[in-house]
């Protein structure tokens, strides 16, 4: 299994509406995307004043293998969604991890 962990960081434009419809969509992954195994996303709620430096939605999602997640980039749900982000992000990390 493999963890795929990602943390975006919105230009200042962007509503709370808007972040919350993009939240839906990416829960809307699972079932659609082959591989996904578990997924969890949200809006940040932390109480701490440090080390956020503006990122305000979270994604984590378990895939079944090694192909299922390199499968996962140009699936054209997700491609969708990407292209959705278009002129929104001001950053985003990603980390991809194997799950022990």
């Amino acid at each position: 299994m493999y963890e795929h962990l990602v943390v975006f960081k919105f230009n200042t434009n962007v509503t709370p509406a808007k972040q919350q419809e993009l939240l839906g969509q990416l829960l809307g992954f699972q079932g659609r995307i082959p591989g996904i195994l578990d997924i969890s996303a949200g809006l940040n709620v932390t109480e701490e004043k440090e080390n956020i430096h503006g990122y305000t939605l979270g994604l984590r999602v378990t895939f079944d293998s090694l192909v299922s997640l390199r499968s996962y980039g140009p699936h054209p749900v997700h491609q969708e969604f990407v292209k959705s982000l278009d002129g929104l992000l001001e950053n985003v990390i990603v980390v991809d991890y194997p799950k022990v």
